[in-house]
């Protein structure tokens, strides 16, 4: 592991940004469309993957499994799989950087295979639990070893006689729910996994996509899917869209900003991934979906962006969280421009991400100015339509902590610091860029 040296950033007060927002390919489609190319059989071409850190280093470790995985041009990768079951022991470590969501998925696309990996990661992701993981994992036959609490580092032995599982998820989790069933794809018979509250779908898309028999049903005790293992996985051409969660900070800056009107094409609004537009609409935000279409299996539309009127604080509806998980963050300083309460719970959830997300974002809203209240499972902004801002924010290698206060200082009488904006790499290297090019006034040290 190499040494990461901080990389200061700060946002100042910024008015009229406009123009076109490119956004990267989506982070968890990245993410499945290399783990799907691996376990198909032939050659899978993917246009407009995300070329994060992330995202790079699962395409390094289906290398390391043994699939040839290319890249021909900006954004776009061909992947030689190896079939289901096909997978190679890699000869060393596995570093997943700062990949939750590479990690977890990549531990259950092995789980059912009779081979040995190891996986570590950055100081944050050694820091994240993985027992949520290993648990059902462990029902299939897979054995794991490694640090107390199950943190990585850690080796995991993958079965060598799975058996089918049936598992009833106990907190809302796309990257558990992925990982059961990418293991479940190499165990006969038929694998269930039930969720009482339906996360992020992309999974299950791409298993009916690349030939896998899989069946969704919402019943009374939940959303029930059910797989049959051991299919011959077919290769397929995947656009991967534009990742609605990396679009949130741009929209948000164009919001907090004076005077600002942005476009931003081809977001994937698949209602799993789009709760939090449903919450800016509620707030009062000016934004209109464009040219909605269908590309790749999810629903895209583009989305213009106009700053005006007052926005309004809400009660976000804690069943909403799933959909939403990952734009809290960048949603509270959001809120702090906004005329009175926004009520945000049911998002314990963040508190085991790259960070605490929730303990970095009231502490970085306290840091300037904002008035917040912390509960164990969430958080209230008490919005007055203004922030004072000159404090700097500790962002615990946390990427989205990072472009969430630089949003912020946007909008701020005073410049608001992040401490290390190196983070962002992870999963929006174009961020800095992007935002300079719509007119934000954002600077590195």
């Amino acid at each position: 592991m190499t040494s990461h040296q901080p990389r200061p950033a700060t946002a100042h007060r910024s008015s009229g940004l406009s123009g076109s927002a490119t956004i990267p390919g989506d982070k968890s489609v990245s993410h499945r469309a290399l783990i799907f190319g691996t376990l198909a059989v032939g050659e899978t071409r993917v246009t407009g993957l995300l070329e994060g850190e992330d995202v790079l280093g699962t395409a390094q470790a289906m290398r390391a499994f043994g699939a040839q995985v290319i890249r021909t041009d900006r954004g776009a990768w061909t992947i030689h799989g190896l079939g289901v079951g096909g997978l190679m022991e890699p000869e060393d470590v596995i570093d997943c950087g700062n990949a939750g969501t590479g990690v977890r998925l990549i531990m259950g696309m092995m789980a059912t295979c009779p081979i040995s990996a190891t996986f570590t990661g950055d100081a944050s992701l050694r820091r994240r639990p993985m027992g949520r993981i290993l648990d059902p994992l462990r029902l299939f036959g897979a054995t794991s070893m490694g640090r107390d609490g199950g943190l990585l580092p850690l080796t995991l032995r993958g079965a060598a006689d799975p058996v089918p599982v049936e598992y009833a998820l106990p907190v809302p989790s796309a990257q558990v729910k992925s990982a059961v069933l990418f293991a479940g794809l190499n165990a006969p018979g038929e694998t269930v996994v039930i969720e009482r509250e339906a996360t992020r779908d992309h999974t299950e898309r791409m298993l009916h996509g690349f030939g896998a028999e899989v069946a969704v049903e919402d019943l009374p005790e939940g959303r029930v899917i059910r797989l049959r293992g051991r299919p011959e996985l077919r290769p397929q051409t995947i656009a991967v869209p534009r990742d609605p969660s990396s679009a949130a900070f741009p929209v948000v800056a164009a919001l907090i900003a004076e005077g600002s009107e942005i476009v931003v094409p081809n977001i994937c609004l698949n209602p799993t991934r789009a709760g939090l537009y449903q919450t800016l609409a509620e707030m009062g935000a000016d934004i209109v979906h464009d040219n909605p279409r269908e590309e790749g299996g999810e629903p895209v539309a583009d989305l213009r962006v106009r700053h005006g009127g007052t926005l309004r604080g809400i009660e976000v509806p804690p069943d909403r969280a799933p959909s939403m998980i990952d734009e809290y963050p960048v949603l509270a300083c959001l809120a702090a421009y906004a005329e009175g309460d926004t009520v945000m719970r049911g998002i314990g959830e963040l508190r085991v991400k790259e960070s605490d997300r929730i303990a970095a974002v009231v502490a970085g809203l306290r840091a300037n100015g904002v008035e917040v209240t912390e509960e164990p499972d969430g958080m209230i902004v008490h919005g007055t339509g203004k922030v004072s801002g000159g404090g700097t924010v500790a962002t615990h290698l946390d990427h989205r902590i990072a472009m969430s206060f630089l949003c912020l200082g946007l909008g701020a009488d005073k410049p608001v610091t992040v401490d290390d904006a190196g983070p962002i790499a992870t999963s929006f290297p174009s961020f800095m860029g992007l935002m300079h090019t719509l007119g934000a006034g954002i600077e590195a040290a």
